[in-house]
């Protein structure tokens, strides 16, 4: 019996399409093709890339008159985001002119990514000072904007989406 239901899947699955060569993968139905187009894995350069684009366009929304320099990392870490994927973290430090009240600016990035939709929440770091923190729905990504580590300066951390490293990768060191 179960051979038999087995033959007449496999020729109702021949059946479909009498020219079809069958060594070739058959075409996409009109239901597939309607479907969302699947994303491919996330790369961690992909990752660092739309990381790295994100910290430059919250970057860009601090007064331009306002900017010294930006300092955005080359290079950043490996973090856990769960048991087989990982996240890219790193940061951009905008050192501003002395004078330069931060907390303002900081709230109008708040302000700027509220608008658009996007989760923001807010806190104080250890210091007192206004932070905020920005979660786009991906997966690990967030953007963490507060005062920096000396005066005068606006850090941004940032996490990645996350993504699965290839076999034979190692997480340690710098990517």
């Amino acid at each position: 019996m179960t051979l038999l239901l087995v033959g007449l899947i496999g020729l109702a699955g021949c059946a479909g399409n009498p020219n079809a060569d069958p060594t070739e993968p058959p075409a996409p139905t009109a239901a597939q093709t309607q479907e969302e187009p699947m994303n491919a894995e996330l790369t961690w350069q992909e990752a660092k890339a739309h990381t790295q684009a994100m910290e430059a366009e919250i970057a860009a929304l601090i007064p331009k008159d306002a900017v010294l320099s930006i300092d955005q990392k080359k290079t950043g870490t490996l973090l856990s985001c769960n048991e087989t994927q990982h996240h890219w973290a790193a940061s951009t430090t905008v050192t501003v002119a002395e004078g330069t009240e931060i907390e303002p600016i900081v709230k109008t990035i708040e302000a700027h990514y509220r608008e658009n939709g996007t989760e923001v929440s807010v806190d104080r770091d250890v210091n007192e000072n206004y932070q905020i923190q920005i979660d786009p729905p991906a997966p690990g990504e967030s953007y963490l904007v507060s005062e920096g580590f000396s005066p005068n300066e606006i850090r941004i951390a940032s996490g990645s989406a996350c993504f699965t490293l290839p076999e034979g990768i190692y997480p340690g060191g710098d990517f």
